[in-house]
């Protein structure tokens, strides 16, 4: 086993497991004893997001500071910071929980930025001659862990309460701060302002654009079956599992086809094709059975994507690493909100099945910046 191996990839399950926590209580929280109204639910989101991104792009420079080490720890002291927060909030009431809410959610951000910006330049690190594979197994284990976290979740409230796994996420971060890590064997690694290079936007525009097709489907899958379908509510609950479940196993196994078999460039940049694929066919879709397998494909078709974007960057940006990984780790949950949130307000103009049809297109600059990204000279890929 690499040294440092088992701590990138516990990280990878326990930042999954974490950052869905707040989607998983949702209900909870909207229910006595806290009777959260919507918006104030909605609202606890802004402050990940913002520090998400704004933890992503520093990571360059506090990487050049502190060191891989000293990265890493840091995004696992937040995390365990955002745990103790929703443990508290636990045994708390009224305001106060709001106020604890938002913090946590902040830290959560920050935690999710400095680590995903850690662990995945680690990755492709810890596996030189097989980067995008290790890269996309990484953010497959995170993938796996937003889809069982939930699940953990309610058994835990079914047989204890919600807050023991919450707990126990806590109990690892601090842990897992005990394992070995990785050791820095570039020294030479740029960070801060002096690591920023123009060839880095097309991998972060590529991302951009990627996470705003991946928001477009997994916010809005439920609606658009249960709703705009109007088919049950637990049919389009089963597409949004059913669309990260397919990326998690188009993940999982791409990640584990060894180099030799497989043309990543040529996945990589047949991807697209596969998502806009999707958006063309799910409106026109009318059975059941028929709109779950195209979500689930959907997710296939979403899955290498960004692990692939990721591995390309940072490859082309040797001296750059960690400033490549952060940047695009803060890309993705850019589109992330655009996806998620933009396509609201656009349904005052257009139906979501238009919109779908409608963002097909952005196959075209995606299928542009794949073949470019892919094309670029790989120092570590």
């Amino acid at each position: 086993m690499k040294r440092g191996l088992s701590a990138v990839y516990i990280a990878g399950f326990l930042q999954g497991a974490a950052f869905v926590l707040i989607p998983a209580l949702g209900t909870t929280l909207r229910s006595a004893p806290y009777d959260m109204s919507n918006a104030t639910y909605g609202m606890l989101y802004f402050p990940e997001i913002i520090g998400a991104i704004l933890a992503a792009l520093s990571a360059g420079a506090i990487h050049k500071r502190l060191g891989s080490k000293g990265l890493f720890r840091l995004g696992a002291i937040s995390n365990a910071i955002a745990m103790t927060l929703l443990v508290v909030a636990f045994f708390s009431s009224g305001l106060f929980v709001v106020l604890l809410l938002l913090a946590e959610t902040l830290m959560l951000g920050i935690g999710f930025g400095l680590t995903n910006a850690a662990i995945n330049r680690a990755a492709s690190l810890l596996f030189a001659g097989a980067a995008a594979a290790a890269v996309t197994i990484l953010n497959a284990v995170i993938g796996g862990a937003t889809a069982v976290s939930p699940m953990i979740l309610t058994g835990a409230q079914s047989w204890l309460s919600w807050v023991a796994w919450p707990a126990l996420i806590l109990l690892l971060w601090l842990v897992l701060l005990l394992f070995p890590l990785a050791e820095d064997k570039d020294t030479q690694e740029i960070g801060g302002l002096r690591a920023w290079r123009r060839s880095m936007m097309p991998f972060a525009f590529a991302v951009v654009i990627y996470a705003i097709c991946e928001g477009s489907f997994g916010s809005w899958a439920n609606v658009l079956v249960s709703v705009d379908h109007h088919l049950p509510a637990a049919t389009g609950a089963l597409a949004l599992s059913l669309f990260w479940g397919g990326m998690t196993v188009a993940r999982f196994i791409l990640g584990s086809i060894p180099d030799h078999l497989l043309s990543r460039r040529w996945v990589y940049r047949l991807a697209p094709i596969g998502m806009a694929a999707c958006f063309v066919v799910i409106p026109h879709l009318v059975s059941a059975t028929a709109l779950l397998l195209a979500f689930a494909l959907a997710g296939a078709a979403c899955g290498i994507y960004y692990p692939y974007s990721m591995a390309f960057g940072v490859a082309a940006h040797g001296k750059e690493g960690t400033q490549m990984a952060g940047l695009l780790v803060g890309a993705l949950m850019i589109g992330e909100g655009i996806g998620s949130t933009g396509l609201g307000p656009l349904q005052h103009f257009i139906s979501l099945n238009q919109i779908y049809t409608f963002s097909a297109l952005w196959a075209i600059p995606l299928l542009w910046l794949a073949w470019r990204n892919s094309r670029q000279k790989q120092s570590a890929s």
